[in-house]
């Protein structure tokens, strides 16, 4: 292929430079960079010479990719990269990008995104572009679904970056699908879609509750809180009432941990531990929110034996939906327990969830199923 240029929406997207060296190391240095894409690390001079002087030009050469230099029109500066890192015989490409840590919360990646696919399809004739990320990088996700990609799932990564996980998100676009230049789509700045990317897009955060013994601090798993944990998920009430693994072992701990870890990276769900003010565990609250409607998520928890009769639990049920409504935008909280479950009834009651009557067979419970009762807490009754 021939090296282009593409002015468009106010970015220009040119063939890189020996000049950009400087700029892509200077860029590549940036721990968000090193962290979500297959830079080298550490990143050094060499790298970037032989990228703008080197490996761009084979691209275009030998026709496998179309690597772009993302630079304002007017000064010229390097704002970012976009392009394809692929081409196949099939006519599909597949784009990539980054942004300058000094060019964020402009759009770059976006209208370059764009560009790049309206030349792909215009000018090439592609059929097809597919998207690829880790799970985890909501902020290359918030760019893609604005680029008009459809997030069509998760596949297992061959090659998972050293301290990620084993999941990326894949999406596809087609031609006749890329929003117009200055189009916001369904993803757009202050849409339910961008805040939870914010959120998601961070680590966990801590939340604090109070109760009658003092502050709770609601934070995510810790290897202190394992043996804890393990008993309390060997505890007669919770292999009752819950699905915990029977018999239950630190390895089924670990995964749970690791589970959490993989959920909050999905943007599924919000599992915290429960630390007293003596930071020991006292329980396990998490958040799950709803495949089906973006508004609803349910409540599961337990309580460490040692911690029941204290109040934890409605104190850290209130707190966790409280951030629900407010960081995630959800209108209606649900919890879910079986029928003669008094103590997480009262609990949930006391955190000002409606009881709503019971539903038969309501959950599937160690090879059968069981009835429930339900209640649910709406983001009206808090205001």
């Amino acid at each position: 292929m021939e090296p282009v240029e593409i002015i468009e929406d106010g970015v220009l997207l040119r063939p890189w430079r020996e000049a950009d060296a400087d700029a892509v190391h200077r860029a590549c240095q940036d721990p968000d960079i090193q962290r979500w894409t297959t830079v080298p690390r550490p990143y050094l001079p060499e790298h970037a010479h032989g990228f703008v002087t080197e490996l761009s030009g084979h691209a275009w050469a030998e026709g496998t990719g179309a690597p772009f230099a993302v630079c304002d029109p007017g000064s010229g500066e390097l704002l970012g990269s976009c392009g394809l890192v692929s081409v196949d015989g099939d006519g599909t490409g597949e784009i990539g990008y980054w942004t300058a840590p000094w060019a964020r919360s402009r759009g770059v990646a976006v209208r370059a995104t764009r560009a790049v696919a309206r030349w792909s399809f215009g000018t090439l004739g592609l059929r097809r572009l597919l998207w690829q990320a880790e799970v985890g990088n909501h902020a290359s996700r918030l760019v893609a679904l604005r680029a008009g990609f459809r997030i069509d799932g998760r596949l297992r990564l061959g090659r998972p970056a050293p301290d990620g996980l084993q999941d990326g998100w894949v999406g596809s676009l087609l031609p006749g699908e890329v929003p117009e230049p200055g189009a916001t789509g369904p993803a757009g700045p202050g849409t339910l879609a961008a805040r939870r990317a914010a959120v998601f897009g961070r680590p966990q955060p801590t939340l604090f509750a109070t109760a009658d013994a003092g502050e709770l601090r609601l934070r995510p798993k810790e290897e202190q809180d394992l043996d804890a944990l393990v008993r309390t998920c060997r505890d007669p009430e919770t292999i009752r009432w819950t699905t915990v693994p029977d018999p239950y072992g630190h390895a089924d701990a670990r995964w749970y941990q690791e589970h959490c870890r993989e959920l909050w990276a999905r943007g599924d769900a919000a599992c915290f531990a429960i630390a007293d003010p003596d930071d020991r565990y006292a329980g396990s609250i998490d958040l799950r929110l709803s495949p089906v409607d973006p508004l609803l998520a349910d409540v599961g928890f337990m309580t460490a034996p040692d911690a029941r009769g204290r109040g934890f639990m409605p104190a850290a049920l209130l707190a966790l939906s409280a951030w629900g409504f407010t960081a995630l935008g959800l209108a209606r909280v649900e919890w879910k327990a079986h029928v003669g479950n008094n103590a997480s009834r009262r609990a949930a009651e006391k955190a000002g969830f409606s009881f709503e009557g019971i539903a038969r067979g309501g959950i599937p419970h160690r090879g059968g199923r069981a009835d429930v009762w339900v209640a649910a807490l709406l983001a009206e009754d808090l205001v």
